[in-house]
């Protein structure tokens, strides 16, 4: 229950799971076919560079859900079956991208005027370290000092069996804390087991019905699965992991409890997406919540932590991002909400301990927002273009880089750039003047591979330099 070392929480539920069979409407092409084409070559390149066995992705833009596609093998052929691809209908492990629900859920109490963020912790759950100075809006944020049970990327031996939300606060919230309360940013899973036991201390029902009730039920979430209570079945992803670069293996089920709260959700990426079409409309909670959901929280000393009530609160190249990665064992998701641009990317994957979900987000999101090549951008990615070709047009050169792309210069560029193909994502990253020329930094991006582009242009436009080295 990482992000991608944020993960997991646990407890006794009434109800194992939101639905007992997979809702059959999950596959949405809507989205421009060159984009989705875009998104394909991302998702099918980072999947074989990295050998994680599927990915499901989903994508929002303009607020709607317009594109859900799988690829690869949601289950590996063994010596008697086949192996079976992907689908947008199967479901898998979101892991810690399950705490934003347990945050929405306290909120949704302080709506109804059952709570506040302010209130201690100690008044809901009794007998916690310090339970009476450590406040609810710390244990959303990840400033409380309580220990994390389940820092490891791998399940311990002692997971294998149930425990309950009681057992883990017993262990590792009546330790000392690891730090003064609002003094430090340190992700703890036990955090969100203290918030899941307060949600169920005030509605007097397991999380899971007030989650259904008041978020995935409105929202036609009906593939949710509760996977602490229950394996996911044979008709969703099988879980995968390996030691080292050995062969994929299944992963072991953590014992029934080790989720609760902070990482027990599992579903399609059709339906995280209708949750981020909720975030970006504001749909669920009233505007004040989402503020407070969606600002970061500040330290005694006033520093930044990029984290606000279970979910990071990041700048993506000036678009602010409410983001959050998740792990269980066999699964590692990542959801990117750009929420002021209406744009979202979901997705899930198949394997423990590697970071293929986030590579295959953060290549598309940018991709969906699709915003036009600069006149700069577009000059340097036509003669990208060109010298993979091994040609250059010398009329946009000036004599020193005319000079400079000699016979052997072209071949080199040719030879080294041609087999990388296009690009993933092509684009400026600075600018500034010097020598009486405007010089550009720019980033060109392959699945595990960053290059690094500087040119140099005279005022008439004629370039002085256009260098091409991998990006350190």
């Amino acid at each position: 229950m990482k992000q991608l070392a944020k993960v997991l929480g646990c407890t006794i539920l009434s109800l194992p799971l939101l639905a007992t069979s997979i809702a059959p409407a999950q596959t949405v092409e809507t989205l421009d076919p060159a984009l989705q084409n875009r998104i394909d070559r991302i998702a099918a390149q980072v999947l074989e560079q990295s050998g994680v066995p599927s990915a499901s992705v989903a994508v929002v833009k303009a607020g709607k859900l317009v594109y859900t596609h799988a690829y690869g093998s949601a289950s590996l052929a063994t010596p008697t079956t086949p192996a079976v691809p992907a689908t947008p209908q199967m479901r898998y492990s979101i892991g810690s991208i399950s705490k934003q629900f347990t945050a929405a859920a306290i909120l949704l109490l302080q709506e109804d005027g059952k709570l506040s963020l302010d209130d201690t912790v100690g008044k809901y759950v009794p007998g916690l370290t310090r339970g009476g100075e450590v406040t609810i809006r710390q244990i959303l944020s990840h400033t409380s000092g309580y220990q994390d049970y389940w820092p490891e990327d791998y399940v311990m031996t002692p997971m294998l069996t149930p425990e309950s939300a009681q057992q883990i606060l017993d262990t590792w919230a009546k330790k000392p804390l690891d730090f003064e309360p609002g003094t430090q940013w340190q992700y703890s899973n036990t955090n969100f087991v203290i918030a899941g036991r307060i949600v169920e201390t005030v509605t007097g029902h397991p999380l899971m019905d007030f989650l259904t009730r008041r978020i995935f039920r409105p929202l036609g979430m009906n593939s949710v699965w509760n996977s602490d209570e229950a394996k996911l079945t044979q008709a969703d992803a099988t879980a995968y992991y390996r030691h080292a670069l050995g062969p994929l293996r299944v992963a072991p089920k953590e014992g029934r409890g080790w989720m609760f709260a902070a990482g027990e959700l599992a579903m399609t990426a059709h339906d995280l997406a209708l949750w981020d079409e909720s975030l970006i409309a504001q749909s669920i909670l009233k505007p004040l919540s989402y503020k407070q959901m969606f600002t970061e929280v500040k330290l005694k000393d006033g520093k930044g932590t990029h984290y606000g009530l279970g979910v990071e609160v990041m700048d993506r190249d000036g678009h602010r991002s409410i983001e959050h990665s998740g792990e269980v064992s066999g699964f590692v998701s990542d959801n990117e909400v750009l929420v002021d641009d209406g744009v979202a990317v979901a997705v899930l994957t198949n394997q423990d301990a590697v970071s293929a979900a986030s590579a295959i987000a953060r290549l598309a999101a940018p991709a969906v927002l699709a915003a036009p090549a600069t006149a700069p951008e577009q000059q340097a990615i036509d003669l990208y273009h060109g010298l993979q070709a091994g040609r250059i047009d010398r009329t946009l050169l000036a004599p020193n880089l005319s000079d400079y792309f000699t016979p052997e210069a072209l071949a080199d560029f040719q030879t080294s750039l041609a087999p990388l193909g296009e690009p993933l994502t092509f684009r400026q990253t600075s600018t500034e003047l010097r020598g009486g020329m405007t010089f550009r930094a720019f980033q060109i991006v392959y699945p595990g591979r960053h290059l690094r582009l500087t040119t140099y242009a005279y005022p008439d436009g004629k370039l002085e330099q256009y260098l091409i080295a991998p990006a350190e």
